[in-house]
């Protein structure tokens, strides 16, 4: 019997595998394993110190196996898990995991400490640790070594510690934890936990959640620097990254044991939907068919239930029109445009409309296959973008022009020029419609959000002025536009219906109109494609030792293993903290590290030649910024980038050598290989997106897709498409370039797309027959969008992840959402009306008195009130001075420059291809440096025929007062600097001219 048993066991171990990595204490554990031999144990303990717990439990369960014929041993293990405080880990290893629904709160919580990290280690951890230990969430032994860690290195490492040791209890530890917090007079971190309003200058959990908060990430996406983030078509104005950090939940996917027994090429097949029926395919080509004929005679027919969700717009109330992508709303909206336009003109009075999208694309997109297509014939159509070449101002097309559509960027710009009583501005009474696509996005942060609560303010003042018997200043209908408003983080139906109620208040509705769910599209046919994880990885134990020797060098002590997001998060906090100390040894190191983490992160996604091309370009740009054409220019190199260059120099071979080896490349590569392979192979004609997580990853896959001879075999022609923002070494895509690709796969002369998370919503891309996601989830608004690319029949939708990424289990979070989402939406459409009302109400009133706050918070702030010769900024690099505040001087509100003579002498310029585009009255077309140590400061700018350098406030270090501190955007710095006098700069040119 025991023997079964320990047969059994073996088998669990393996199919837990992963999850057991997250849950076991190894060193107090080896102590009890009496059926290890000492060399095992010994190994173990050295997995430990070099590679960290996760890796050494992965080894424990190796070795485990082994000894396999060992009588007794599985009880022998359970006991003693539960003696060393590891009971969920034991109760996994019994084979009795929790109930699905318990382990997905269970791993929510777990998520929600790691995100409040930086608040939590603020903690009395001596008085916590002592309340959880009487709770039994801690063992004698964890006391110890947490009281050890404070007495021995600090306050905030005891924290880590004991954070570490709560989430491996099994469920139920969180509310004892939040009770023990309460205990010790921690009660805005326990409210913070639950979830609750609390102090809003408290330290947030993630860098302000540019990796961002569970809120925030659900509407962008993260954050982790540039690269990791969820990628943009613009400059995101909220710095939405993002999007992105991916909401890293796992679920119960675990307890699926035949997905975890899966060989290297497995495929797990989940069926979420049965394929697109006859009827599906039919009414999209009836839409197609009334497409063409409508816009030849002007009319436009709305199928039934368009028209129902249509039917309280055109009665004149504010609605948010709620339908799946390929389902028609913006020709919903459309309709309601001319409807709301012929309507007004029938009474004597004019209308307006301005139509609001948050992406470039966009504005040409609805402009040519659909507001202008539909109504240009008799109303004037315009069409705005930052990319547009105008030669008249904003308001004299808002005069002139019916219909306008642009970016919601510039709608706020010239609200906000109203405001400030600048005539070059337009007002919101001048509006009789505003149409807000993908409307989900008018969240707090967002430009949609600032349009609405000058609209939420105007329309409190009109029932002021109703009061007082004045006459009331006219304020637009609003139609909200969006295929998923998502449930914003919640973990309840309760929180996913306050989510959606949130989303009505700001968009002042009346009411979400959806299509009932028998109307609804059928899904395409989805499966899980699991590769295994890499057996060897020579070529990332070469960078990891690379890295420790960097780690050495700069007396660095890493708490989380090299390759992963939460490394990045710490080596780019340790960057910072670096520059604003002036330790420029720590500053240039982790700067490489966070190179070498990027190139972990390529290895383990694709190809190791990849990561090698990543990391070579790198050294050999940054060795080209020490050295200059001109010889009086050279730039000092200092000992420790001659010793980072040296170190990658050493090991440059061996990776050269090894990135040549297939055998060692990653198992997900080739599952997607087998997944492209098999929809081209098994369709007769294969038009497919795939959607992956970086612009470095979209142009690699390209890359290997176009290199390689089988897939050129089958057909596959390939394009990548990636975002416009300049935020990453990646040169961005024009808009032009955009254009070009997505028509070239319309015309089918592309049949597969690779692209960034740019093209997940709003783009028209032609109906595609397959999407797969390559190891990318973000949240379930992210996850809809994707999906709906896959609208013809027979269409599939694939997710490629590796074992043990939690990409699977994170997706099966977002597909509980998405089901939370339905029910919400459809218990707020229910909801009665008083109470609806209500409801909205105080989320309104709620917004308002936010913005007041965080206005007068700014107005209070010290430095807003000094002049700019207060502070002044060093480069970031070796922190050199390089100017006061008064020596800066703002272009257009936005360019930050500085043309003094004395600072033309502080740095040096090199041309930049990539910069090169011309934009109104200026152009970039050159970059600028530190004459000492050659890091970047910003571009050349002409404007007006006037050079001019400007300046990239992420590239230096500000003080004020003593105290240094790093911002990435200008906006981040409340302080006010002179304009540009282009006058005086211009007369100062000629007075220092030679006129004969």
């Amino acid at each position: 019997m025991n023997c079964d048993q320990d047969v059994a066991t073996c088998h669990v171990l393996d199919c837990y595998r992963d999850r057991l990595k997250r849950l076991i204490k190894v060193e107090p554990l080896l102590d009890l394993l009496s059926f290890l031999e000492p060399q095992q144990k010994d190994r173990i303990n050295a997995k430990i110190g070099r590679d960290g717990d996760m890796s050494a439990v992965s080894l424990l369960i190796d070795e485990i196996i082994k000894k396999r014929d060992v009588i007794g041993w599985s009880r022998e293990l359970i006991t003693a898990l539960e003696t060393v405080g590891c009971k969920q880990a034991a109760n996994y290893v019994d084979n009795k995991p929790p109930e699905p629904t318990e382990e997905e709160q269970n791993d929510s919580c777990v998520r929600l400490i790691d995100l409040m990290r930086l608040s939590l280690v603020n903690m009395k951890t001596r008085d916590v640790s002592t309340h959880c230990a009487t709770m039994g969430l801690l063992t004698q032994e964890d006391m110890e070594n947490i009281t050890t860690a404070i007495d021995g290195k600090g306050n905030t490492y005891g924290a880590r510690l004991l954070l570490t040791r709560l989430v491996k209890n099994e469920p139920g530890w969180f509310s004892k934890f939040l009770k023990a917090l309460e205990d010790t007079e921690h009660y805005d971190l326990a409210r913070e936990l639950r979830g609750e309003p609390c102090n809003e200058d408290e330290p947030m959990s993630v860098d302000t959640f540019k990796t961002r908060t569970m809120e925030e990430s659900e509407q962008s996406c993260a954050a982790a620097p540039e690269e990791m983030e969820t990628d943009s078509i613009i400059p995101p104005a909220l710095s939405a990254n993002s999007s992105l950090l991916s909401d890293d939940l796992d679920s119960s996917m675990d307890n699926n044991n035949s997905s975890l027994e899966t060989s290297a090429l497995s495929t797990t097949v989940t069926e979420e939907a049965d394929m697109y029926l006859d009827g599906q395919q039919k009414e999209e080509e009836d839409l197609a068919e009334d497409t063409d004929q409508s816009a030849s005679n002007g009319n436009i027919v709305l199928r039934d239930y368009q028209m129902e969700v249509a039917r309280l717009a055109l009665e004149g109330k504010n609605i948010i029109v709620c339908l799946p992508t390929g389902s028609g709303k913006t020709r919903v909206a459309v309709f309601i445009t001319k409807e709301h336009l012929e309507s007004r003109k029938r009474m004597g009075e004019p209308g307006k409309v301005v139509v609001l999208v948050n992406k470039v694309p966009l504005v040409e997109q609805h402009y040519k296959a659909e507001f202008g297509k539909f109504l240009q014939h008799k109303y004037s159509v315009k069409p705005v973008s930052g990319a547009s070449q105008l030669k008249i101002s904003f308001p004299q097309i808002v005069e002139q022009n019916d219909i306008i559509i642009c970016t919601a960027q510039i709608l706020e710009n010239s609200l906000a020029k109203a405001k400030n009583g600048d005539e070059d501005g337009v007002k919101l009474s001048q509006f009789t419609l505003m149409v807000i696509d993908e409307c989900h996005h008018t969240q707090k942060g967002g430009v949609y959000n600032h349009i609405m609560i000058r609209y939420l303010k105007q329309k409190h003042r009109n029932q002021q002025l109703v009061k007082q018997q004045k006459d009331p200043v006219p304020i637009p209908q609003i139609l909200g536009l969006t295929a998923s408003p998502g449930v914003g983080g919640a973990k309840t139906q309760q929180k996913a219906e306050e989510h959606i109620l949130q989303i009505c208040g700001n968009l002042d509705a009346f009411t979400i109109k959806t299509k009932n769910s028998e109307e609804e599209p059928k899904k395409p046919y989805k499966r899980i494609a699991i590769a295994e994880e890499r057996k060897e990885d020579p070529f990332g134990d070469v960078i990891k030792k690379i890295m420790d020797e960097i780690h050495t060098h700069a007396e660095l002590k890493p708490l989380c293993e090299p390759g992963t997001q939460n490394y990045e998060q710490w080596v780019v906090q340790k960057e910072q903290n670096a520059a604003k100390e002036e330790n420029q040894k720590v500053r240039v190191c982790a700067e490489h590290l966070r190179q070498y983490n990027e190139a972990l992160h390529q290895s383990n996604t694709l190809r190791m030649s990849d990561a090698f091309c990543f990391l070579d370009k790198y050294h050999t740009e940054e060795l080209k910024t020490k050295s200059t054409p001109d010889s009086e220019d050279n730039i000092t190199i200092t000992d420790t980038e001659r010793f980072l260059f040296n170190l990658f120099k050493d090991k440059k071979a061996k990776l050269q050598e090894l990135m040549g080896k297939p055998q060692y490349e990653n198992n997900i590569l080739a599952q997607l290989k087998a997944n492209i392979l098999k929809e081209f192979s098994s369709r007769e004609k294969a038009r497919g997106i795939m959607f992956t997580q970086t612009r470095l990853s979209a142009i690699a896959l390209c890359q290997w897709i176009q290199e390689n001879p089988k897939f050129d075999e089958i057909g596959v022609r390939a394009k990548y498409l990636i975002g416009g923002g300049d935020q990453s070494l990646v040169k961005p895509m024009t808009p032009a370039e955009q254009r070009d690709v997505l028509n070239k796969f319309h015309e089918g002369e592309i049949n597969l797309l690779i692209a960034t998370t740019v093209a997940e919503e709003g783009l028209d891309i032609a109906d595609c027959n397959f999407v797969i996601r390559y190891g990318l989830v973000t949240n379930e608004i992210a996850m809809i969008q994707a999906r709906g690319r896959g609208r013809a029949e027979d269409s599939s939708y694939t997710l490629v992840a590796e074992s043990g990424s939690g990409v699977a289990e994170r997706e099966s979070v977002n597909e509980y959402r998405e089901k939370m989402m339905s029910k919400a939406i459809a218990k707020v459409c229910k909801m009665n009306r008083a109470d609806y009302e209500k409801k909205i109400k105080e989320f309104q009133t709620q917004a308002i008195l936010e913005e007041k706050l965080k206005t007068k918070k700014k107005q209070q702030k010290g430095m807003i009130k000094e002049p700019p010769s207060q502070i002044s900024l060093s480069c970031r690099q070796c922190a050199v001075f390089v100017c006061s505040g008064e020596d800066i001087e703002i272009i257009e509100n936005m360019h930050h420059v500085n043309v003094s003579e004395t600072f033309s002498t502080l740095f040096i310029r090199r041309e930049n291809v990539s910069l090169q585009e011309r934009q109104l009255d200026y152009e970039t077309n050159g970059v600028i440096a530190c004459k000492k140590c050659g890091g970047p400061w910003g571009s050349m700018m002409l404007y007006k025929s006037m050079e001019c350098p400007c300046l990239h406030i992420k590239n230096f270090v500000v003080t004020y007062k003593s105290k240094k501190k790093t911002y990435n955007k200008w906006t981040e710095l409340p302080i006010h600097f002179s304009s540009f006098d282009y006058t005086q700069h211009a007369d100062l040119g000629d007075e220092d001219s030679d006129i004969e």
